[in-house]
C-alpha cells in the first residue's frame, strides 16, 4: 500500500497527497523508460519539477492510483508503434513514409538517416519532420516488404 493519495481535482490536474498531509496540485508522471519498461521506474514530480515520490513498479499500486497514472501518461507520451512500412517515396532523405501503425494509417517525412535510431537489437525509434516519434518494437515482426524499405534507411 502506497503512503500517498492521488486524485484529480475539477480541471482534471492530479493532485498528490504525501503521508504527511501536505498536498501538491499539478503532479506530473514522468517514465524513466518508457518504451523498455513502461511499468516500472516512474516519477512523480511536483509542478515545479521536483520529484515526489519513485513508484519502482505500477503494478504494486492499487488499481484507482494505477488507472489515473496510466492515464495521465498516455495522454503525456504519444508513440505510435508502426506495424507495416507501405510506401516510401524515395530512398533519399527527406522522404515520405506512408505506414500502419497502432493509431492508424499515417504519412510523416523523415528529413535524415539520423532520425532513424536503433533502441536495442531489434527496436527502433524514428523520428518525423514534426518531432513526432514513431517505434518499431521488433524489426523482425515486420512483414517482409517493410523489413526491406527499413533496410534502405539502416
Amino acid at each position: 500500500m502506497p503512503d500517498f493519495k492521488l486524485h484529480r481535482n475539477p480541471s482534471g490536474r492530479l493532485v498528490y497527497t504525501a503521508a504527511d498531509g501536505t498536498v501538491h496540485e499539478g503532479a506530473v508522471p514522468v517514465h524513466a523508460f518508457p518504451i523498455s519498461a513502461p511499468a516500472e521506474g516512474i516519477s512523480l514530480l511536483s509542478k515545479d519539477g521536483h520529484e515526489l515520490v519513485w513508484i519502482e513498479n505500477l503494478t504494486a499500486l492499487p488499481q484507482d492510483i494505477r488507472t489515473l497514472l496510466e492515464e495521465e501518461l498516455a495522454s503525456r507520451e504519444f508513440i505510435p508503434e508502426i506495424h507495416r512500412i507501405r510506401h516510401v517515396s524515395t530512398f533519399a532523405t527527406p522522404s515520405v513514409w506512408e505506414v500502419d501503425t497502432d493509431r492508424g494509417h499515417t504519412k510523416f517525412t523523415l528529413k535524415g538517416e539520423d532520425d532513424i535510431r536503433r533502441l536495442n537489437h531489434a527496436s527502433l525509434l524514428i523520428a518525423d519532420s514534426n518531432g513526432i516519434h514513431f517505434l518499431i518494437r521488433d524489426t523482425q515482426q515486420l512483414d517482409k516488404h517493410s523489413r526491406r524499405l527499413l533496410d534502405r534507411f539502416l
